[in-house]
Formats: C-alpha cells, sequence, structure tokens
C-alpha cells in the first residue's frame, strides 16, 4: 500500500488522514459541518470523502485504527457524534453504519486546561467522555481491552493522574511506533506538546490552543524507512513554537517534509504582535519563525483554511502565508492552501503520496487537471531554516 496523507477541505478547520504502508488509518481532528447534508449548499462533503478512503472489517463496520483530536475547538471536532460511534463496541449499529473508532488518542491535559478557560462544545464533551469511559475500561480489565475500548494518552496528565496508566500514556519528547496497540514498523511519531506546566508559565502558555498535542511523525515509503516527516500542532501559537525551538533547536526533531501549519494559517504562531492592529509593523518572533523553518530539500507547506486573500482576516493571515512562502522558497519548496484547491469554489482533499523517492502532490489538488499525475516533493539535502 501507498503511504499517503490526506488534508480535507474544511474552511478554517482541522481534518488529517494518515494511511500508513502498512495499511492503518490515523484521522487526526475532524470538521464535517452539517451544512455538507444540505444538496443546495457547496460546502464540501467531507464525510464521504473520509468514508471513501476507509475500509471495512470483518463485522463490516468502516473503521480509523486511530483518532486523535490534537485540542477540543469545533473546529477540530464537529460530527464526531453524528459520524462517529462512540460507547461500546457491541453497540454499533449497521443501520446508522457509523464509523468505528478502534483506539483514541487523546491528551487529558488539553481537556483540563480547556474546561477551565473554555466552555467545550457537544462534540467535545462526547470525546472527553468516550476517553474516559476506554480509561475505566483499561482500569476494570487490568490492561486487557479489544478494538474499540483502547486509547492512548497523549501525554502526563498532572498531579499524577496517570501514574497508573503507564502501559498506555507516551509523556512529551517520547517516540512511538504503536497504532492500536499494534506496532507499525512503517511509522514512527514523537509527541512534541502540549508541554507540562512549569512555574513561571504564564496564562498565555497554558491556553487552550496552547495545549494542543504536537506531533512529528516519520512515515516509510517504497519500504524505506523516514521518507516523508510530517510536523502537525492543531491551534498552537507563538509562545510555543519559542519553547520548542529553546528546547530542540540544536536536534533535528522539528524537521519535516511536510507541515501543516498551525492554526489555519494565524499570524498567531509567528508573532505576539495583533495583526489586525499593527498590520505590516507587526514583528515576527524569531524563535517562533526559526521553529516552523526546519523545512527539509523541497518541503510541502499546507494551511488548512478557507482562501487566503490579502485582506485583515486572521486566520488566515496573507503575511502568515508571506512568511511560509518565504521558508519553502529557500529550499525549492511549495505552499498550499487547502480551501484553494483545485479552486476556490469547489476545493478538494489535498494528498500526498509518499513512495521511495519521498513525498508528491498529486495533480488534481495543485490544479485541478484531474490526470492522475502528480508532482515531487523533492529530497534535497536537509536545511535548517
Amino acid at each position: 500500500m501507498v503511504a499517503k496523507i490526506a488534508f480535507f477541505p474544511v474552511a478554517n478547520g482541522d481534518m488529517t488522514l494518515i494511511q500508513t504502508e502498512s495499511g492503518r488509518n490515523i484521522l487526526i481532528d475532524l470538521n464535517i459541518r452539517a451544512a455538507a447534508d444540505d444538496p443546495n449548499d457547496n460546502t464540501p462533503d467531507v464525510a464521504k470523502m473520509l468514508r471513501d478512503r476507509l475500509q471495512r472489517d470483518r463485522q463490516g463496520r468502516l473503521y480509523v485504527d486511530a483518532l486523535a483530536l490534537s485540542h477540543p475547538d469545533q473546529d477540530h471536532c464537529s460530527g464526531l457524534t453524528e459520524h462517529f460511534h462512540l460507547g461500546v463496541a457491541a453497540d454499533w449499529s449497521r443501520q446508522s453504519d457509523k464509523i468505528f473508532i478502534r483506539e483514541l488518542w487523546s491528551s487529558p491535559l488539553v481537556f483540563r486546561r480547556a474546561s477551565k478557560r473554555h466552555r467545550l462544545c457537544d462534540d467535545a464533551k462526547a470525546f472527553n467522555s468516550e476517553a474516559r469511559r476506554r480509561v475505566k475500561c483499561f482500569r476494570d480489565a487490568g490492561g486487557s481491552v479489544g478494538d474499540g475500548d483502547r486509547i492512548l494518552i497523549l501525554g502526563e496528565d498532572e498531579d499524577g493522574k496517570t501514574d497508573d496508566l503507564t502501559q498506555i500514556v507516551v509523556p512529551v519528547d517520547q517516540e512511538f511506533s504503536t497504532v492500536n496497540w499494534q506496532h507499525d514498523h512503517t511509522m514512527k511519531a514523537r509527541l512534541l506538546g502540549p508541554l507540562p506546566k512549569v512555574d513561571d508559565d504564564g496564562e498565555e502558555a497554558q491556553s487552550k490552543n496552547n495545549s494542543s498535542t504536537v506531533i512529528r511523525f516519520s512515515l516509510t515509503g517504497g519500504n524505506v524507512p523516514d521518507k516523508c516527516r510530517f510536523l502537525t500542532g492543531g491551534d498552537t501559537e507563538v509562545v510555543i513554537w519559542e519553547q520548542l525551538w529553546d528546547k530542540h533547536q540544536y536536534g533535528d526533531w522539528l524537521t519535516y517534509d511536510v507541515l501543516l501549519v498551525p492554526h489555519h494559517c494565524s499570524w498567531h504562531s509567528l508573532s505576539h504582535d495583533s495583526w489586525s492592529e499593527l498590520g505590516e509593523n507587526a514583528k515576527v518572533s524569531q524563535d517562533a519563525r526559526d521553529a516552523l523553518s526546519q523545512a527539509r530539500g523541497g518541503a510541502t507547506i499546507i494551511a488548512s483554511s478557507k482562501p487566503i486573500k490579502d485582506d485583515d482576516d486572521d486566520p488566515p493571515c496573507v503575511r502568515a502565508k508571506r512568511e511560509y512562502e518565504k521558508i519553502v522558497t529557500v529550499v525549492r519548496g511549495q505552499f498550499r492552501c487547502v480551501g484553494e484547491h483545485p479552486s476556490e469554489s469547489s476545493p478538494d482533499v489535498t494528498e500526498v503520496e509518499i513512495d521511495h523517492n519521498g513525498p508528491k502532490l498529486r495533480v488534481a489538488a495543485l490544479a485541478g487537471a484531474g490526470t492522475g499525475g502528480s508532482t515531487r516533493v523533492g529530497r534535497q539535502p536537509i536545511r535548517h531554516g
């Protein structure tokens, strides 16, 4: 099977499907808007786009091997209860035919911080309840649970609340290669965030967005390991990228071939200044930019957002787009906005395929040509921005 990363056209939201070369599916976030069910509305039917990419198990259930939520904003979890089965596996219904979640990837830290400062939407509450149910199943069964009850906890909780769950906890800065409790030799993932609280952290560092899960994947292509590094970080803003640069500037944990730009190409991931107030006078944080500049040769930067205009909107922000374009220009790469391809009026999935030569973008996602061809994402020596 060819490894792929699919970015769905969800406007200012995130919905990314990783398909490893071994055939496992990892869905990160979802934004399935109800308007897509209206035949008179032009909102892309991303639920159908997702279902077309999934397989059925022996019980006839469409499934994802893992579902991860970067953080509990509505534009990262909309449609969960409508389109995904929650609760015990035995209650899955052929009639409703919802997508079955073999394993949930959840960060208790992001939910804990969100609940203190941000009211959760119904889908976020449902995700959190499902995570708690699965943790209880693990504890009650002494660790022996099956598909539909499994959970991987991304980051240790505060005050020792996950100390008895070490089998299913991935600490920050640790690498893991399991999906649904099975080793996947075609994938490695390193958890970089959410960062644990430190004494001098302010409110900004502990906010909902800044508690987003940050993961750097390394994917096999054509039986060759590490042919594509994919960095994704939810809605993380400037203060977190500054901290990540401080921690990792002397290593290669932030290097990537594909970057999903944080917070839908928001200026707040690159600067402490307000774009709407200061415009071109707003200053870039060099540390944050350096963290997001670790592109390998020929890298692609993806913005999961509505079309980016030269206006005061943020997100997406036109000046942020210009900064990312500068980053990929240095390594002869490319910048793509999901909401603009193949056209602004009819955006489709932007898909990256990974073979022994590395990642490449499909032509249809670039220009709407529909020829089934592709364009290579170059494999040049690593360059640091």
